[in-house]
């Protein structure tokens, strides 16, 4: 066995462990769907907030609301918190790399909304100051986060708990559950345009 095959069946192994564990989650995913859905057709939006590799899935969830998922619907109102650099930079410099989401949620949440906090370590300091102030501002909070949840767990409303402590798998666990919520969105708002 080559060294590469090894990673590689070692890696679908890991996988699959988070993957039979994650359906485990199917209450929090239905509830933190639900949130998502009565924002939207109650006129609120979703934010989305995340480092790094969770960055990128928090603008991937955005893109897919304002966008489309799989099927045509309207467009719907989502924001990632991590998209403009001048607002990151302005504010890590003048405040703190801490607020860089909580200064934005404290501009653009209302009571209504819903911010999606993703956190593989539950620990990010500027996820958690963003998931505070949203709760302050009347928003609906959900973390995604891994198997321990964090300070982001005690901070949010819902917290989606991937069941890994390896950062690759739960960013891997984080994507399947944003897709999950997407097909859920979709369902209420196609049959919204099909009515």
């Amino acid at each position: 066995m080559t060294l590469a095959t090894h990673h590689l069946t070692s890696y679908i192994d890991r996988h699959r462990q988070a993957l039979d564990r994650l359906a485990g989650l199917a209450p929090e995913v239905q509830a933190a769907a639900q949130a998502c859905v009565s924002a939207l057709q109650g006129g609120g939006k979703l934010l989305t907030c995340g480092n790094g590799g969770s960055a990128a899935d928090a603008q991937h969830f955005a893109a897919e609301l304002t966008g489309r998922y799989r099927r045509e619907r309207r467009a719907l109102p989502a924001i990632a918190l991590t998209t403009d650099s001048s607002a990151l930079t302005c504010i890590g410099n003048d405040y703190a790399f801490e607020e860089v989401f909580a200064r934005q949620a404290q501009a653009l949440v209302q009571p209504g909304d819903v911010l999606v906090g993703i956190t593989t370590s539950g620990n990010s300091g500027n996820v958690v100051r963003a998931l505070e102030v949203a709760r302050e501002r009347g928003a609906f909070t959900i973390a995604l986060t891994g198997e321990n949840g964090g300070r982001a767990a005690q901070t949010a409303h819902l917290t989606l708990q991937a069941p890994s402590e390896r950062t690759a798998q739960i960013q891997e666990m984080h994507i399947l559950l944003i897709h999950v919520l997407c097909e859920t969105i979709d369902d209420a708002f196609v049959e919204d345009r099909q009515a």
